[in-house]
């Protein structure tokens, strides 16, 4: 302990006359204060090195937050001061000393982000801030980008990068965000109507307005065509290369508005409806939409719904909830995830697969089937998270319901529908408080929506 107290004195003496209340404590010790250590010896060539590279004044970045020492402004990414007792990051606190040896930084957290060159240390009751505008990967705008101790890369992670990259080979844009109080509409830089409260709103003219809230989900610059949600084959072309994915839909489009409806007007629990916080269009490639439609054609075929008024093949949108492992729809992030365990990625990339059947549940109440419900409420029960995040995500199918035969009890030993039928409509009553409907082959479902709706 002793061999400790001459190291100690002389950083106290060091930092005596940056901090007077130390020197008032080195005075009043009394030990008797250590010498000086001399200054290591430099070569005269180093030494005009270094003097030539030294920058006549702090850099500052436009826009960043420079913290403050008692020395004047710290430079991010300058080499540390050796002689200066105080953290190299925060310039706060003593640098943390181990059995003699004094390390650069007071504890781990400055050492991680002095590291990262992308915050300024917390001055005094602030907490730490982003200090380089555009710190945020150029994709999904959340995860701080990667840096590698040398260079900062513009994304978070190889998965980001391998999936912009993709997206800048098709030639596909994200228009930037405008700010408030400017029309949204494509290309428009003109004031926003005021309403008749004073408040504002998101467009100048009706016109506009009808163009937002129609937008091709894939550029979202020209207005979709009427039975799709593209304006044009380009457009399909780009998002069919783009493989298994998912496309925000903006908050006042048509299609946002039709599946939030129905999210609500389905919850028929005795509780109060969450609300929508993000909706995603699910797009699959050409070969799995294609085995799809054929069902559906076949489906149609034998039961001739079309000509009834109904939809081809009795298709109806049906909700289905499932496990999530990972952040896929939080906010800005449209990147599945690797897990073969996390079950909403499983069927946003592949759709459904029968021969997972019972893995979770261990069985049904109508065999071997794939369950869905008309009641978004009754799906909620079994959207799970096994992340942490304050948004559920829930499925919004297409399901060729065709002929549906109709059950109130139990009956587990289903492995395909009752002869004549392409489905089960177990309804309310007997063994059920809500209505399911179940589907015995893969090619019958495809997940369409992906809804993400507050806990």
């Amino acid at each position: 302990m002793a061999a400790h107290v001459p190291t100690f004195l002389s950083l106290l003496s060091t930092a005596a006359s940056a901090y007077p209340a130390i020197a008032k404590f080195a005075s009043n010790s009394s030990a008797p204060p250590a010498p000086p250590a001399p200054p290591p010896p430099t070569a005269p060539s180093q030494q005009h090195t270094s003097n030539a590279l030294a920058p006549s004044a702090p850099v500052n970045v436009p826009g960043s937050l420079q913290p403050q020492s008692n020395n004047g402004p710290v430079t991010m990414g300058s080499p540390p001061n050796q002689g200066n007792p105080f953290c190299d990051y925060c310039s706060l606190r003593p640098k943390y000393s181990d059995s003699g040896r004094l390390h650069p930084y007071c504890s781990k957290t400055c050492a991680s982000k002095d590291k990262r060159k992308n915050w300024t240390p917390a001055m005094g009751n602030q907490p730490p801030q982003l200090a380089v505008p555009g710190a945020f990967c150029e994709h999904c705008l959340v995860n701080v980008k990667y840096f590698d101790g040398t260079k900062t890369h513009p994304f978070c992670s190889k998965a980001c990068a391998k999936k912009a990259n993709r997206k800048q080979s098709l030639n596909v844009t994200i228009p930037a965000p405008k700010p408030p109080g400017i029309c949204q509409a494509p290309n428009c830089q003109s004031q926003v109507y005021t309403n008749s409260n004073g408040s504002l709103g998101e467009y100048c003219s009706i016109a506009h307005k009808t163009l937002g809230e129609t937008l091709c989900l894939m550029c979202l610059q020209a207005p979709k065509t009427t039975l799709s949600h593209f304006c044009s084959q380009t457009c399909i072309d780009k998002v069919e290369k783009l493989g298994s994915t998912i496309l925000e839909v903006p908050v006042g489009h048509v299609t946002f508005k039709s599946v939030a409806d129905q999210f609500k007007s389905s919850w028929r629990h005795n509780s109060q409806c969450p609300s929508v916080r993000r909706i995603y269009k699910i797009c699959f490639p050409p070969s799995s939409l294609a085995a799809y439609n054929t069902y559906k054609s076949s489906v149609e075929a034998r039961g001739q719904f079309a000509s009834q008024g109904r939809s081809a093949g009795n298709e109806n949108r049906r909700w289905h909830g499932t496990r999530r492992e990972c952040h896929l729809g939080d906010k800005g992030n449209t990147q599945l995830c690797a897990s073969s365990t996390c079950s909403l990625c499983s069927i946003v990339k592949n759709s459904y697969d029968l021969s997972l059947f019972g893995k979770k549940t261990g069985w049904g109440r109508f065999g071997r089937g794939i369950y869905t419900s008309s009641t978004s409420s009754k799906s909620n029960d079994y959207s799970q998270n096994d992340c942490k995040s304050n948004l559920k995500a829930i499925l919004l199918n297409k399901v060729v319901v065709g002929k549906g035969h109709k059950l109130t009890h139990d009956l587990t030993s289903l492995t395909a529908p009752p002869h004549g039928f392409d489905s089960v409509l177990a309804e309310r009553g007997g063994s059920l408080n809500y209505d399911e409907l179940v589907v015995y082959t893969n090619d019958a479902i495809r997940p369409s929506f992906l809804v993400m709706y507050e806990l």
